[in-house]
């Protein structure tokens, strides 16, 4: 896996994956789809989204532990502050060598540059929410998140897929 071609299919990803509207029902479908989605693979995953803030669905599957809510705050703080995925930023932070701590003086007990978070952006708006998993890899986390926004908004998942791991 290359970092640099990582850190570019997740420019594309967050630049395709983006709702024209954006609200309470949409975050309820969108949870809906990544929860069935999640036991169809017979993941064990927490889930949530959120809109501004709010927390709109949350399931935590068999298999999962208060933990798995814990990684989710973290990654939400990261995908808050930085309105990019908290890959991307886990994979910038790599690619740097340093950390979150090291490079912007943040507590690392608050904020994990770790993949699973992924920001909600409506067109002409930006950045409106969250979307999280946690429970599997980082990479396998973040690539789930982006096959179940695809198939939400009707876009190719191989186009959007991330590179085949080395």
């Amino acid at each position: 896996m290359s970092l640099d071609a990582d850190l570019e299919r997740i420019t594309l990803q967050e630049e395709r994956l983006q709702f024209a509207t954006f609200d309470a029902d949409t975050a309820w479908q969108l949870g809906c789809h990544l929860r069935e989605q999640a036991l169809a693979a017979g993941h064990a995953i927490a889930i949530e989204v959120r809109l501004h803030g709010f927390p709109l669905f949350y399931s935590a599957l068999g298999g999962t532990s208060p933990d798995n809510a814990e990684w989710l705050r973290r990654k939400r703080n990261v995908v808050e502050r930085f309105h990019k995925s908290s890959y991307a930023i886990g994979l910038l932070m790599e690619k740097r060598g340093m950390t979150l701590s090291e490079r912007y003086g943040i507590p690392l007990a608050d904020f994990v540059a770790a993949g699973g978070g992924f920001p909600l952006r409506v067109r002409g708006v930006g950045v409106v929410g969250f979307i999280g998993v946690s429970g599997l890899a980082q990479r396998d986390d973040h690539a789930f998140i982006v096959a179940a926004l695809a198939d939400f908004l009707g876009l190719s998942r191989a186009e959007l897929a991330l590179p085949e791991a080395d």
